[in-house]
């Protein structure tokens, strides 16, 4: 594929992965040239077994960790090859969701909101704790809409559940005003009623708000229930794309193995 095609692909989709390689050692790779396109709206679920390389696609594409070779298009340009200044730019429009939350447990609900926009503001801004009117305003709109409202907002992130806490991630990921969202293993930590809801709340803030989101998870069924496209992988190649409700048996054979995924 030429310069030129790989670009207009990647123009085409909100995120565009040609021939993605990553090798932790030399020689044994855990990714083997991944090709794919995210397209403007929806969550996509990314299933597979453990050790598949889920993960670390997720943290090539916001360059987490540095792929061995291929591209990862998004917003006009190379995510594999930028650095130091423009790495920044497009990291704070690609939302991160994790699995443990990463919250500043010491900092307020409202803190950890805000936090999504320390891409955009100066550092003494940052520093000194002083958010635009805007941006405050914003929050506590997002507060809202993942569920917790006003009373929550002075609250410590340590004071929360889990679910709670994966709320506040959620909404600091918006926060950042995203062109996509990335989540990895957002409901693992959590009990199978939390986790539907949160899931749930992705999939109602994707079509809400026009926002793509990207979801590593390990539950089948939820993969199925909220994402309009699944992701299979196995031994880190994708063996099905397509839309939930054509994921059958043998496909899930064939990502699992022997492996008892239901």
């Amino acid at each position: 594929m030429t310069r030129s095609a790989t670009q207009s692909l990647a123009t085409a989709s909100v995120l565009s992965i040609r021939h993605l390689r990553k090798e932790y050692r030399v020689g044994v790779p855990v990714l083997k040239h991944i090709n794919l396109d995210i397209g403007a709206e929806g969550l996509t679920a990314i299933i597979g077994p453990s050790g598949t390389g889920k993960s670390t696609l997720i943290r090539c594409i916001n360059r987490l960790v540095d792929p061995t070779s291929g591209e990862i298009w998004f917003e006009g340009q190379d995510i594999a090859k930028v650095h130091g200044s423009g790495l920044r730019h497009i990291r704070r429009r690609i939302g991160m969701v994790f699995q443990e939350y990463n919250l500043v447990e010491r900092l307020s609900v409202m803190e950890n909101i805000l936090s999504g926009r320390l891409g955009y503001i100066p550092i003494w801004r940052a520093f000194m704790r002083k958010f635009p009117e805007a941006d405050i305003a914003r929050a506590f709109e997002l507060l809202d809409a993942v569920g917790l409202g006003v009373d929550f907002a002075t609250r410590r992130a340590d004071k929360l559940s889990g679910g709670q806490r994966q709320r506040v991630g959620i909404a600091r990921a918006i926060m950042q005003d995203p062109g996509l969202v990335l989540a990895d293993e957002p409901t693992s930590s959590l009990d199978p009623k939390t986790s539907v809801e949160i899931m749930e709340l992705m999939a109602e803030l994707s079509a809400r708000r026009g926002i793509p989101i990207v979801v590593n998870i390990h539950n089948v069924e939820l993969a199925k229930r909220f994402a309009h496209r699944v992701i299979g992988m196995t031994e880190g190649m994708v063996v099905y794309d397509g839309p939930p409700e054509g994921l059958g048996a043998h496909h899930l054979a064939e990502i699992y193995g022997g492996e008892d995924w239901q």
